[in-house]
């Protein structure tokens, strides 16, 4: 073990806490204490742990500035990749990195299995992974919205409200009109998030570090709108108009009620979120496993 990692303090994170976690956290905390490292864990987990006696030697974590004056290393989640985005909630600018050990069923960003946790650990413990930079959107909004949690890993949307009919979503680069979007709704994704909702609308595969955001209509009334590749140095900027009088504008997970009156403009955040990549995966390797490429099932 290097010596720089022997006083390592890993942060634990989980959005939902579920009975089958029990396990995973037994093996996380059993390596924490091998290696000698200190934990810290969010409320929900640090109660799991707590009634099933894991929890001695263990720091609660509320809030944003807990985690902060924590100091910790690392982030570890116990979920799916929600539950990485939710990390990036308490997060926010501090640049942990983040590690995924996947409870969930896809699992793009959470590429630990649970069978693989003791050897991610020690290839943790081995210095056996790089920091990736995904970069994140930023929503400035009038009036506001979604207060000092205005970014997003994966992707912010504008949608129509339950069954009301399609809305317009004029939409600007740089102050330069584009397009108006005739739709069900609009998505615009960063690289990480190009997997994801966009992904099922019809929009491209972007690879992280390509300095792109990507602009996927959802159910367009025309037929030849299709989906943008843009530079992630632009801001885009969007007007909505349609019959009914409230609309969805999401973040990732989180959603809020917006009306005609608002005025959303988007662009990259300011800071990014880590993501702990281990020796052995790679974007092509997940794409491979998650999507069955390269695979001949036809027998």
């Amino acid at each position: 073990m290097f010596e720089q990692y022997s006083t390592m303090k890993i942060f634990l994170y989980a959005r939902y806490v579920q009975k089958d976690y029990l396990a995973s956290l037994k093996t996380v905390l059993s390596s924490v204490s091998e290696y000698g490292w200190k934990a810290c864990a969010s409320e929900n987990l640090y109660e799991f742990a707590e009634k099933h006696d894991l929890a001695k030697g263990l720091e609660l974590i509320k809030d944003h500035d807990m985690l902060k004056k924590s100091k910790a290393n690392f982030a570890f989640t116990l979920g799916g990749d929600g539950t990485i985005l939710g990390a990036t909630c308490i997060i926010k600018d501090l640049g942990i990195p983040i590690m995924g050990i996947n409870h969930g069923r896809l699992g793009f960003l959470a590429g630990v299995e649970r069978k693989n946790i003791k050897a991610a650990m020690k290839k943790i413990a081995e210095g056996q992974y790089i920091i990736e930079e995904r970069t994140m959107l930023c929503l400035e909004s009038e009036p506001s919205i979604f207060g000092d949690l205005n970014f997003a890993l994966n992707d912010f949307t504008i949608h129509k409200r339950d069954t009301s009919s399609m809305v317009s979503i004029h939409t600007y680069i740089n102050g330069d009109y584009l397009n108006s979007y005739w739709a069900d709704g609009l998505i615009v994704a960063t690289p990480t998030g190009s997997t994801g909702y966009s992904l099922s609308c019809g929009g491209p595969i972007v690879f992280p570090n390509s300095g792109n955001m990507v602009i996927t209509p959802v159910a367009p009334h025309n037929l030849n709108v299709r989906p943008l590749v843009i530079s992630d140095s632009s801001v885009i900027s969007f007007s909505i108009e349609g019959r009914a009088k409230n609309f969805l504008s999401t973040l990732d997970s989180r959603y809020e009620t917006i009306t005609p009156k608002h005025q959303l403009a988007v662009r990259r955040c300011d800071f990014n979120t880590r993501l702990v990549i281990l020796n052995g995966q790679s974007f092509f390797n997940t794409i491979h496993e998650k999507l069955s490429w390269g695979a001949d099932k036809r027998n």
